[in-house]
């Protein structure tokens, strides 16, 4: 809880404060929101304050860390003020996506728990056949035709017969094409 002495403490620091922020930004309101941001840390983290110790040196700390963590992360980031660059991202609608997922799921189903098994072991875990064969207890030869033969079964029930079968139908690589 905050004393009558802190509280004072930290409001005898803001014109100080106020002046090294400006002295860092060179922007009046940016060095306000970073000033509201440092008495904002320092009065929830006040119990982290050592009592006996600077007020103003604890503060200009938190409001220096502050700083440089937002300098270091606008580095990371475009500049874009005019919204440029933000107009010309689009997403893919996902839908198509999750409908995709859950026909998989479904077909996955579908096989033999043996295939099924060989089939996520080879494809989805990123074993060798090696290593799945010696998961499953099973001949090298056996994995590989469970593997080839659940690889064939679900190219069926997914009603996949080429690589063009994949990815966005034809209507959303149009409409995918005219957006941008």
């Amino acid at each position: 809880m905050a004393t009558p002495e802190i509280r004072d403490a930290m409001l005898d620091a803001l014109p100080s404060l106020r002046a090294f922020a400006i002295s860092l930004t060179s922007n009046r309101d940016a060095a306000d929101d970073l000033v509201q941001d440092a008495i904002l840390r320092a009065w929830t983290n006040l119990d982290k304050f050592e009592p006996g110790t600077s007020m103003n040196a604890w503060l200009f700390t938190i409001l220096r860390n502050l700083f440089f963590s937002a300098y270091r992360k606008g580095r990371r980031e475009i500049q874009d003020p005019d919204g440029f660059y933000a107009g010309r991202l689009g997403t893919p609608p996902d839908q198509g996506a999750r409908c995709e997922f859950q026909e998989l799921r479904s077909a996955l189903a579908q096989l033999s728990p043996a295939h099924r098994e060989a089939l996520i072991l080879i494809g989805a875990h990123g074993m060798t056949y090696e290593e799945a064969a010696q998961v499953t207890g099973v001949a090298l030869g056996t994995l590989k035709s469970r593997v080839a033969r659940a690889r064939g079964r679900l190219a069926q029930l997914l009603a996949v017969h080429d690589a063009g079968d994949f990815g966005p139908d034809r209507v959303t690589q149009a409409a995918l094409q005219s957006a941008i």
